[in-house]
């Protein structure tokens, strides 16, 4: 579903899926594993997640930067998403999950932002590759 990369400034992932869709929500739970620890997340509350862009690289800057909205500005932890609809320009879906709590849900690193550093989103043959780069 997703792989951590090592970089000398920042950290970055490597999420697949059979579908832009299901790419989109292994590298939301990756982004949200990197942050926090996400083992005990209860889905007690659905989180509207809406982003748009230019093309699948923007596109999936801007929804990553939505969840990360969330961990940060509204201190809420995800467990599970799903995309409802999604165009090269247009994603929206939701998650589920609840408010942070410091003792279920302790933090692992300061993600600042996601960043277009090495940022790529391709198919290779049967299944959707993204790369990101995230600020720490």
């Amino acid at each position: 579903m997703f792989e951590i990369l090592e970089h000398t400034a920042d950290i970055g992932f490597r999420a697949w899926g059979a579908t832009p869709a299901e790419l989109f929500i292994h590298a939301a739970l990756a982004l949200e594993a990197i942050a926090l620890d996400t083992s005990q997340v209860e889905e007690r509350y659905v989180y509207p997640i809406a982003a748009a862009g230019d093309d699948y690289e923007s596109l999936l800057v801007n929804w990553l930067n939505e969840v990360l909205y969330y961990v940060d500005g509204e201190r809420v932890v995800m467990g599970r998403f799903q995309v409802d609809q999604i165009s090269p320009e247009r994603v929206s879906g939701k998650g589920w999950g609840e408010p942070r709590d410091p003792a279920r849900h302790p933090p692992r690193l300061v993600v600042k932002g996601v960043t277009y550093h090495q940022l790529s989103v391709k198919q290779e043959g049967e299944r959707w590759v993204a790369q990101v780069f995230l600020d720490i």
